[in-house]
């Protein structure tokens, strides 16, 4: 189910007013009405139904009641919200590409309810390190590039119903994602990570790596060019797991693409696949 993204909770009396670009997408593009109801989720997570109480000058008015959530509207919803109950949480550190291509990573792990979106500064990437990491605090062009993101990532969820907050994080230096890395371990143990290199170096395939039942994925993809020798043997070293995507170069949009849509049919169809596994094994 589609859900609007509050930026902000409801007054003390219930009531939201939403103008601009909110505005247009409620009113405009999903011709909500006086009357009718939408729903949505709290900066708290929290799902609500809004009702529409006013759409004139150009703001929105709707009021939310303690009552009024989204799985008392629809029968689907106690299904929709559980879809991804499940799932392994599966995070994406993305070398920086150029041009646009990034707007496009970031949309596609955004609808494919990635938890998190790492951007890093790897030795192939364009972006200098300043702009990119540095932007964001400094008001430069990487903070425009952010903001950019943090906005597609509502969009994206909001068209897709996604119910998982994808974060986004600042773009790092090389040496800072693997600090990130080395803190993602401290805090869980079983996790996963997954260099997806264009190189034949796997060892062997995603469904012997994620048989080991992970609670959480990392997937590394690099840049146009993907990863230097000795990227690759740093990710190797930090603990991740080379896997190849098939026998053609892909772009690096599409292998990010590609490496989210793998893991999630392959983690969502795990019970299937392990229980062929075992009764092979026994017969």
């Amino acid at each position: 189910m589609k859900r609007f993204i509050l930026n902000e909770a409801p007054d003390k009396n219930g009531m939201v007013r939403l103008g601009g670009d909110d505005y247009h997408y409620l009113v405009r593009v999903r011709r909500f009405a006086v009357r009718e109801y939408f729903p949505a989720l709290l900066p708290s997570g929290e799902e609500v139904l809004i009702r529409v109480r006013s759409v004139e000058g150009g703001t929105l008015i709707g009021s939310v009641k303690p009552e009024d959530t989204a799985r008392g509207l629809s029968g689907t919803e106690d299904e929709d919200s559980g879809r991804f109950a499940d799932n392994v949480p599966i995070i994406l550190f993305q070398a920086l590409p150029k041009g646009e291509k990034m707007d496009t990573i970031v949309r596609q792990a955004a609808e494919g309810a990635l938890v998190e979106i790492v951007p890093f500064i790897s030795e192939f990437s364009v972006p200098r390190i300043r702009e990119e990491s540095d932007g964001r605090h400094n008001g430069g062009a990487g903070a425009k590039k952010f903001s950019r993101w943090e906005r597609i990532i509502k969009e994206a969820r909001q068209q897709s119903g996604s119910p998982v907050a994808t974060a986004l994080r600042p773009p790092e230096s090389i040496d800072g994602l693997f600090a990130y890395w080395e803190e993602l371990k401290r805090k869980r143990p079983k996790i996963l990570g997954l260099l997806f290199h264009h190189l034949p170096l796997a060892r062997t395939g995603l469904h012997s790596y994620l048989a080991g039942n992970p609670e959480m994925t990392v997937l590394a993809v690099g840049p146009e060019g993907g990863f230097s020798p000795a990227e690759a043997s740093r990710f190797l070293a930090a603990g991740f797991k080379a896997v190849t995507i098939g026998t053609t170069i892909l772009r690096t949009d599409t292998a990010a693409l590609y490496a989210a849509a793998a893991v999630r049919i392959v983690l969502l169809e795990r019970n299937s696949w392990e229980i062929k596994i075992n009764q092979t094994g026994n017969g």
